[in-house]
């Protein structure tokens, strides 16, 4: 492993939720919460500048959310930082996953992507 290989590193951590109040099984309206926690365990600065997810229902389905920041903001972490925050998602069936990347930018400039791992969306009994 190169020295540099520890430089650009953001840990991504995804924790979904089933939202029975805004959901509506005839109307095939699955809501979920998430909760995501970046972490910088690289050595430089970094601030994440922008979201790519994409979200596949039970049907294969597939929607992409591309934006700027994360719930209107766009963290800087410094080398042991981390930021969390919450967000929510709607899909047509029980079951669903969600990933993507998180587009990050160091304080030298290099650009670099940050992995979401993919995460389950489930209404709760549903998987076993």
């Amino acid at each position: 492993m190169t020295e540099s290989s520890n430089r650009y590193q953001i840990k991504v951590q995804a924790v979904a939720q089933f939202l029975p109040e805004q959901s509506s099984e005839t109307e095939e309206r699955y809501v979920f919460s998430y909760t995501v926690t970046i972490t910088n365990v690289g050595d430089e600065i970094a601030q994440l500048i922008s979201r790519h997810w994409v979200i596949t229902d039970g049907n294969a389905h597939v929607q992409e959310v591309r934006g700027m920041g994360v719930v209107g903001e766009q963290p800087t972490l410094r080398p042991g930082e981390s930021f969390e925050y919450s967000s929510g998602s709607a899909i047509d069936t029980p079951v669903g996953t969600m990933h993507g990347t998180f587009q990050m930018v160091a304080a030298d400039g290099t650009r670099f992507d940050a992995p979401i791992p993919s995460f389950v969306l489930s209404v709760p009994r549903v998987l076993h």
